[in-house]
């Protein structure tokens, strides 16, 4: 294996397992976490709702939430190298990449970690805080006899669920409810879709496809936090903080740590540059004896442009 191989290889390593790192956490809560055990007052009408199965699942959210924006990415990144003049020298095992396979690689990798991060942060409140779902008492049964004058008014901790047809899941999560999960990433991913939209959608055939398109991702996260109330999942409060939650992660890494945008705030005169930079792989600083895997080519004379370091 060559140098520039191992370099590249290692790379793309490291990144993996900062992506298994982040991913570990979200399972490790699913698997091994304990929320918070918060009791309740017997008049509380919050809790006291029905059991109602999930109009919007957790399989439909990350299907939806998952494969929509990688499904765009790879399309528009596709495009997006193939209408661009710049041409990508990256070489793996004797191989040359692709210019859309390693903006892709870049696009959906980033993406990847944000919604990891978004979870992590969502499930870090709700294991700490241990808010009560509206369903609480119906999947519960506490075996507490709130008829009895000496429970009214009371706050409750000492108490048993006796509902047999419940789950060790289910009693679980009945104690999860904020901020929603499912609202943040929703938001995350829907917002995340609709500002990438925004920079690669460039087509002049129609003046409102792509606002359509970002109005469906929208109104995809808005339906998905309204059913969480509907379904008696969440209070409202907790879907208020999930939005919240996933359009601050979305905005931070598409406007900090993916910069999406970067490539329209670059001058005209450095349009060349900009996009031979942006081809470089995983957007990493071109480290000693990897200058010729990145020539600067311009897109109007085709000439290359020598490496700072190589002059």
């Amino acid at each position: 294996m060559d140098r520039t191989s191992r370099i590249l290889l290692r790379k793309i390593i490291i990144d993996l397992v900062c992506l298994c790192l982040v991913g570990f956490s979200v399972l490790a809560f699913y698997l091994f976490g304990k929320p918070y055990h918060r009791g309740f007052f017997c008049d509380d009408d919050s809790i006291n709702h029905p059991f109602k199965p999930s109009t919007v699942t957790s399989p439909m959210l990350y299907a939806v939430g998952i494969l929509f924006p990688i499904c765009a990415m790879l399309v528009g990144e596709y495009f997006y190298a193939r209408n661009s003049n710049g041409q990508s020298s990256v070489v793996l095992f004797g191989k040359v990449i692709p210019p859309w396979v390693s903006l892709a690689y870049n696009k959906i990798g980033l993406f990847g970690f944000g919604s990891m991060a978004s979870q992590v942060m969502t499930d870090i409140a709700k294991y700490t805080i241990g808010r009560l779902r509206p369903h609480f008492m119906d999947v519960c049964k506490p075996n507490i006899d709130c008829t009895l004058p000496q429970y009214q008014h009371m706050y409750i901790t000492d108490f048993t669920c006796t509902a047999s047809n419940s789950t060790a899941r289910m009693l679980k999560e009945s104690r999860l409810s904020f901020p929603s999960g499912h609202s943040s990433f929703s938001a995350y991913a829907m917002v995340y879709l609709a500002l990438y939209l925004q920079l690669r959608v460039t087509w002049k055939g129609s003046k409102l496809l792509k606002n359509v398109l970002q109005l469906i991702c929208l109104m995809v996260a808005w339906f998905t936090a309204m059913s969480r109330v509907s379904d008696y999942k969440h209070h409202w409060s907790d879907v208020l903080a999930g939005l919240l939650l996933g359009i601050i992660a979305a905005l931070i890494m598409v406007f900090a740590v993916a910069d999406l945008f970067k490539e329209r705030r670059v001058p005209s005169s450095s349009i060349g540059t900009a996009h031979s930079e942006k081809l470089t792989t995983l957007d990493y600083d071109v480290e000693p004896g990897m200058q010729t895997l990145f020539p600067l080519t311009s897109p109007i004379s085709g000439t290359t442009t020598p490496s700072p370091t190589n002059k």
